[in-house]
């Protein structure tokens, strides 16, 4: 089962939570800063294609964000808890 698409609010929150910048997200993830952009103005869903949201989604969740799907209330971010070893 594919996850649900990222929100433009997601993608804003989980860059605030580890502190990157568009350009950070768009080194890490090979997509266009512009496509990022563009993906954070939008209202709730982003026109991102499926490649790039998973790859959006594939670096910001490896960086330690967890998203949190609209289950009763909206959809979020927040940061995995560290593992102690």
């Amino acid at each position: 089962m594919l996850p649900k698409p990222l929100t433009s609010a997601q993608i804003r929150a989980a860059r605030a939570l580890i502190r990157w910048s568009a350009q950070q997200l768009a080194d890490a993830s090979a997509v266009g800063v512009t496509t990022i952009r563009r993906a954070e103005l939008t209202a709730s869903e982003t026109k991102l294609t499926r490649v790039n949201d998973h790859a959006i989604r594939r670096v910001l969740e490896e960086a330690g964000v967890e998203f949190i799907d609209a289950e009763g209330g909206g959809a979020g971010v927040r940061l995995r808890e560290a593992k102690n070893s």
